[in-house]
């Protein structure tokens, strides 16, 4: 456990961050100040929060509220917060800072899987069938109403795959399911799901698939209490009290849909 921090130097660190914010922003203000359409200073940009030393920016939040069109969660949320987008991209980085601490390249996806990720997404995805994304006039008009680019899609993909395939590599060879859970599963929760005039499929036909949804269900759980603890561990500051909220969202691995 960490000492807790005198707090003459809880205040210096924060006067560092601020600085920092203000490094960021003094060449933005600075170009816009010689604008000749413009008398006063206008910032194009503003840091909204600080991890490690790592700012994050309004336009961070702003792009990450557009690209979570492409995620199931979307269609079951009523409306998408700044605050939920913040707290995504903080854990994000929590986790790419751990990747590069551990050299972790063999996590970087091929372009065939990242072309197949984003193939899911236009045939399987509500918000892209209801846009007829399997077309190539559609998803160029989804994209485009989202006030998002080809390009963009595929960099977002990429790094969260890589950040899915760091997570598997981190968590799953730790893990075993006993055949006891598997019996379990099998008929407390798969058993009561067929009709009772539906031929129900022996445990060695579904075996395979049942193993795989209690190594993911463990490796979510090892994940979360891993997010926790980085998020305890690391320097985490909001900036702007408007996206502050009083608990981050329940973290799932990259991917997971």
């Amino acid at each position: 456990m960490r000492s807790r921090t005198p707090i003459r130097t809880q205040h210096l660190h924060r006067r560092i961050r601020l600085m920092l914010a203000a490094c960021v922003l003094w060449p933005i203000a600075a170009y816009a100040q010689t604008t000749p359409q413009s008398s006063s200073p206008i910032v194009l940009d503003r840091v909204v929060a600080v991890v490690n030393n790592q700012a994050i920016l309004s336009s961070d939040v702003d792009d990450e509220m557009r690209l979570s069109i492409l995620e199931q969660r979307a269609a079951a949320r009523a409306k998408e917060t700044p605050q939920d987008a913040l707290q995504r991209i903080i854990s994000r980085t929590l986790i790419q800072q751990q990747m590069r601490e551990q050299d972790s390249q063999a996590s970087q996806p091929t372009d065939e899987q990242v072309t197949a990720r984003i193939a899911t997404i236009r045939n399987e995805l509500p918000a892209c069938i209801l846009a007829n994304c399997a077309t190539d006039a559609g998803w160029k008009d989804f994209l485009a109403s989202h006030g998002l680019t080809q390009q963009r899609v595929e960099k977002y993909l990429r790094n969260r795959l890589a950040i899915l395939h760091f997570i598997e590599l981190r968590f799953r060879p730790a893990i075993s399911i006993p055949r006891s859970e598997i019996d379990t599963y099998y008929k407390d929760t798969l058993l009561p799901q067929y009709p009772k005039d539906q031929a129900i499929p022996p445990l060695e036909q579904v075996e395979p698939r049942i193993r795989e949804i209690l190594l993911q269900q463990h490796v979510n759980i090892l994940f979360s209490d891993w997010l926790d603890n980085l998020r305890k561990e690391g320097d985490v500051e909001v900036l702007d009290p408007s996206l502050e909220t009083d608990a981050a969202p329940a973290p799932t691995p990259a991917g997971a849909q």
